[in-house]
């Protein structure tokens, strides 16, 4: 894959304070945590300090305290690494936080309105936006959904929701996950009915910090791959790859409320797997798991922002290792850390701040990812490509064909949707001209594929049919060698039906790009081999 490499640029980090709750005011807890927007500050008092003891301070890339607006966080920190993907470049955002301080809020928003949509809803009207208004390029999006829920990756979009998925890797593509689904979106309306259905699998559940607790980590990959004609005449793809990653609530486990003794265990909300059913002693499991990933995390942060040569732990957890690109890698990447300003939470919010704080220390190297051999344009493209000569040959096959049985004759009559003129003179040239190497106008095999490729398979077939016949008929020949040649014919018949299956599989490739898909989405899969299958 060539790539254009980008000097080494730092995470960029910013906090965000959500207001205190009605909750936490008449429980008499006081607000500890002081936000300077113009000095990029969080300043965390402690409610339990000695005399004496001075606040701490930490100094962000920005911060947004509890009046701002879900279009400032993502108009002033998203929307250039949206950019940036849309050029060619990885990237990722992820929210980081104690459980109810508000990351999926941050990342998702309220849908229904549109003051409040969050980063990845403001994401999908950015990407398509920018699509509507390009005029020189082609672009491909597709998207896939994906949780970590107990250290096992689950497929939200797939019929079968708990079914456990595996990481891979690959030297030149790093790491990715074996048959993870991936739909094909040509719109806003599409990309977001995706990530509803992934959200009715999501597993969720309650604890005292939060009602609706996210109980798993989920990552939403949006690829962008854009074709652009260059100087040199020739299409060159960029493919850009935006995770949007809202992790599972940091907390302790005697936080976790009532349902930790037993209660409750997390449902998935459209079911299809999760943690089971009622059982207590699922929500520490839970728990235990969320906090060993987040530990592993902040193990890489520390490696990676202590600037060591040592041996960096991606593979402690499979969190770590599918953001192995956005720790140290090929990748522009936000971290948002979530803050609540109550006194109750103390302990957390120092823990959350020295965790960013350690994280603004990390170097990513992004680049820009030009003409991957794995692209599914560039499998377009090429099939397209493939097809045309199909056709083409078959065209002139068939052309063979007919002079043949006419004797030469030197005029022919042009098939319906094929222009008269230099063409068919190319076409009635002498029969022995095997190595003719003229090639029909782009706009004529465009327009008339389907029917030449028909009428050539139906010729051949009509011909067999006629030949066994024949052969039936003929009794000078034994039952013997009429048997034979019966089972030749049959063969050719049979190659024949599966060549046809082959070039009809191409027409659909080809024709997708014309045509919008259905109401009720196309996997990808349907029309390409599963995403990884040209790492495997």
């Amino acid at each position: 894959m060539a790539s254009k490499t980008k000097a080494s640029e730092a995470l960029k980090v910013v906090a965000r304070c959500r207001p205190l709750s009605r909750k936490e005011e008449a429980s008499g807890h006081e607000q500890i945590l002081t936000m300077d927007v113009k000095l990029g500050q969080v300043t965390l008092r402690n409610p339990r300090a000695a005399l004496g003891e001075l606040p701490k301070t930490f100094t962000f890339d920005a911060v947004y305290d509890a009046s701002s607006k879900q279009a400032d966080l993502y108009d002033e920190t998203v929307r250039p690494l949206v950019d940036s993907v849309l050029q060619g470049f990885n990237g990722t955002v992820f929210a980081y936080g104690q459980t109810g301080t508000g990351k999926t809020y941050t990342m998702q928003g309220t849908w229904v309105e549109p003051e409040q949509r969050g980063v990845i809803p403001n994401a999908f009207e950015h990407i398509f936006t920018h699509i509507s208004r390009s005029q020189n390029q082609q672009y491909l999006i597709r998207a896939s959904y994906l949780e970590i829920y107990q250290e096992e990756i689950r497929d939200l979009l797939s019929k079968e929701p708990g079914k456990r998925l595996e990481l891979k890797e690959n030297p030149e593509t790093g790491v990715y996950i074996k048959d993870l689904s991936s739909f094909v979106t040509k719109n806003v309306k599409e990309i977001e009915h995706v990530m509803n259905l992934g959200n009715q699998t999501r597993a969720v559940g309650s604890t005292h910090m939060n009602e609706v607790s996210s109980r798993s980590h989920a990552i939403f990959v949006i690829t962008v791959e854009c074709s652009e004609r260059g100087l040199d005449g020739q299409d060159h793809i960029r493919v850009g790859k935006l995770n949007l990653v809202d992790l599972a609530g940091s907390e302790r486990q005697n936080k976790a409320g009532p349902n930790a003794a037993g209660g409750t265990a997390t449902q998935p909300t459209g079911g299809g797997g999760g943690g089971g059913g009622g059982g207590s002693g699922e929500r520490p499991k839970e728990a235990s798991k969320i906090n060993l990933s987040l530990s592993a995390l902040g193990n890489v942060i520390a490696a990676l922002a202590g600037n060591r040569s040592t041996h960096i732990p991606y593979r402690d957890s499979k969190l770590t290792r599918l953001l192995q690109d956005s720790l140290g890698g090929n990748a522009k990447t936000i971290m948002v850390a979530t803050l609540g300003p109550a006194s109750h939470s103390y302990d957390e919010s120092l823990s959350t701040l020295r965790f960013a704080n350690r994280a603004k220390n990390i170097k990513n190297k992004p680049r820009v990812n030009e003409d991957p051999k794995d692209t599914l344009l560039r499998e377009f493209q090429e099939e397209i490509a493939r097809l045309k000569a199909q056709l083409e040959k078959k065209g002139m096959l068939g052309k063979r064909l007919r002079r043949k049985s006419s004797r030469r004759k030197k005029a022919v009559s042009a098939p319906a949707g094929y222009p008269e003129g230099p063409v068919m003179e190319a076409w009635v040239a002498e029969e022995e001209d095997d190595n003719n190497n003229y090639r029909l106008p782009q706009a004529t095999l465009e327009s008339a594929l389907d029917k030449n490729m028909e009428n050539y398979l139906q010729q051949q077939k009509e011909q067999l049919e006629e030949e066994k016949a024949a052969i039936q008929d003929d009794r000078s020949l034994v039952s013997e060698e009429k048997q034979k040649l019966l089972e030749e014919k049959e063969k050719m018949l049979e190659d024949l039906r599966r060549e046809q299956q082959a070039t009809e599989l191409l027409a659909v490739k080809y024709k997708f790009r014309q045509l919008p898909l259905s109401a009720s989405l196309v996997p990808f899969a349907k029309f390409a081999p599963p995403l990884g299958a040209a790492e495997r």
